[in-house]
């Protein structure tokens, strides 16, 4: 499969499995990936998504350029909403996301990077947006997702200069959570993911969809929808367990409900 997709323990871990050309993706990952989020999107049993690359050396070194090369307008079109459609799912499907960026993350790689709700970088990983030595522009949602996640002024620098950074950098930028050795990579992400996999799916989902309200639109708009997420929360079953766990000393079991 051009997209691996492992779901244990309420983990689901997708793989793009292409590590022969740094997971670089042409049209047919760049496919299946959608689907594959699609499907988990709409999958109660996929509490989390980890999102990470094959190989120890790239996350997804970016789109290919091989296959680009030969678009015309309309083609390059569609390619831009493909990518685009996939980083939407990672960003607004209703269970968090997290990246495990092992190595490369340029392009469209660093864009379903900044998709994720979470980034967890490698200490080899180097990231950015060169599509300007390419002579175009990022397509994937990085000239506004890099801008949110860090500041302006650093996204203007790294799409007008191309240049990457590396994992150090990116974290002192916020363009990461956190860095750590190449073999810890997987194993701190996965312990990070089953953190998440144990709290409430409906509380997770509705403090994602405040979240990612909090850099657009009408800040008192905002605050309206979070006091209206919040009190309806106070109808579910999680809700009463998670309160009753506590009251009762105890770790709750989250159900969804």
């Amino acid at each position: 499969m051009p997209i691996d997709v492992a779901l244990d323990g309420g983990i689901a871990t997708v793989t793009v499995n292409r590590p022969d050309a740094l997971n670089a993706l042409d049209l047919e990952h760049a496919e299946s990936l959608r689907a594959r989020l699609e499907e988990l999107a709409a999958d109660d049993e996929a509490r989390v998504v980890l999102l990470t690359g094959a190989g120890d050396r790239a996350f997804v070194a970016g789109a290919d350029i091989k296959y680009m090369q030969a678009l015309g307008v309309l083609e390059a079109r569609r390619w831009g909403e493909l990518g685009q459609a996939c980083a939407s799912l990672l960003e607004t499907m209703p269970k968090p996301t997290v990246a495990a960026v092992n190595g490369f993350a340029l392009g469209g790689g660093c864009e379903l990077a900044l998709a994720c709700d979470i980034r967890l970088a490698s200490a080899n990983a180097k990231l950015g947006q060169p599509e300007v030595k390419l002579g175009i522009v990022p397509g994937w949602g990085g000239t506004q997702r890099l801008a949110r996640v860090t500041t302006l002024g650093f996204a203007k620098e790294l799409c007008f200069t191309g240049r990457t950074v590396g994992a150090e950098e990116a974290l002192a930028r916020g363009l990461v959570n956190a860095v750590h050795e190449p073999d810890d990579l997987l194993p701190k992400a996965r312990e990070l993911c089953e953190t998440l996999a144990a709290k409430s799916p409906l509380a997770l989902a509705y403090a994602k969809e405040a979240a990612n309200l909090a850099l657009a639109g009408d800040h008192r708009g905002n605050l309206e929808t979070e006091a209206r997420l919040f009190s309806m929360l106070f109808s579910s079953e999680d809700q009463k367990e998670g309160m009753a766990a506590f009251v009762e000393k105890r770790e709750p079991r989250f159900t969804g409900r």
